[in-house]
């Protein structure tokens, strides 16, 4: 019989038999697969435990992050890399007739383009030689420029400067306050290049210069260590900019060591006196 001949029913009977033979021959893999799956799902569910976090696991995730974790470097460790090339060290020699020389240490800080170092004048007064060793190590003959007294301030210059000077950033001092940080580097007992902080204590003290009838308005009163080697050098604020010039400290005993109360000449009269503008 032609399929043209066939009735409705004997071709919907025909078709019925292709999907059942299709069917039991696609029967063996649909069986495997989903033989697979169960047992994919029996060995995850019933012999593999899922591995919960806790909150200790979670604190203790965090713990290790945390200590892993580069801190940022503390202020004070980015004044002295701002500071340190512009920091020198004076070394001073006094010479007595029929005694031996004496000899002295300070600090000072290059202030321009153009070489000048700014110190107190008590660390250079009465030298018959000034000694200036930079921070590559380059020592030279300097000699004073500018003197001003009634600031105990000096301007010195070496003859024979580096290759490279690295004049300081001059901040503003009046925009400081009493509790502001404050960083002092110098050259504490000829210790090159050291480094202490404090705070702010106060502004517009009078300071009387030690051996002199000096007296000095409008000073700066500051905490960080300061000691004999000190004067001349620098006093930062947190951005590494100078904002004074280290002058002298007080002591209550004959004793010359730090007891907490430091002056600096604010910077803006320093740059005065030089002969520049205030910032």
């Amino acid at each position: 019989m032609s399929d043209s001949t066939k009735t409705t029913i004997e071709r919907f009977e025909d078709g019925m038999k292709n999907i059942a033979s299709l069917l039991r021959r696609g029967l063996p893999f649909a069986s495997g697969v989903f033989a697979a799956l169960l047992a994919f799902l029996l060995y995850h569910y019933v012999i593999v435990q899922p591995n919960l976090l806790g909150a200790d696991d979670v604190n203790a995730s965090v713990a290790s992050a945390l200590a892993s974790a580069t801190p940022p470097p503390a202020y004070s460790a980015q004044v002295y890399q701002i500071i340190e090339p512009s920091l020198v060290l004076i070394r001073t020699e006094e010479h007595h007739q029929d005694a031996e020389s004496g000899f002295g240490l300070g600090s000072g800080v290059i202030v321009d383009s153009f070489g000048d170092i700014l110190t107190s004048l008590h660390v250079i007064k009465g030298a018959d030689q000034i000694t200036i060793t930079f921070a590559d190590g380059t020592e030279s003959e300097a000699q004073i420029i500018t003197e001003m007294p009634e600031l105990d301030l000096a301007v010195v210059q070496a003859l024979d400067t580096p290759m490279v000077i690295v004049p300081a950033v001059l901040g503003n001092p009046n925009a400081m306050r009493v509790g502001d940080e404050a960083f002092v580097v110098g050259n504490p007992f000829g210790l090159y290049s050291s480094m202490s902080s404090g705070v702010i204590s106060g502004f517009d003290r009078t300071f009387s210069v030690p051996n002199s009838n000096i007296v000095i308005p409008g000073m700066i009163q500051f905490d960080a260590a300061a000691n004999p080697g000190n004067s001349g050098g620098p006093l930062l604020n947190r951005q590494g900019h100078v904002i004074g010039i280290v002058t002298g400290l007080i002591n209550p005993t004959d004793q010359n060591f730090f007891v907490g109360i430091g002056f600096a000449v604010p910077i803006n009269m320093a740059v005065g006196g030089m002969g520049s503008p205030p910032d």
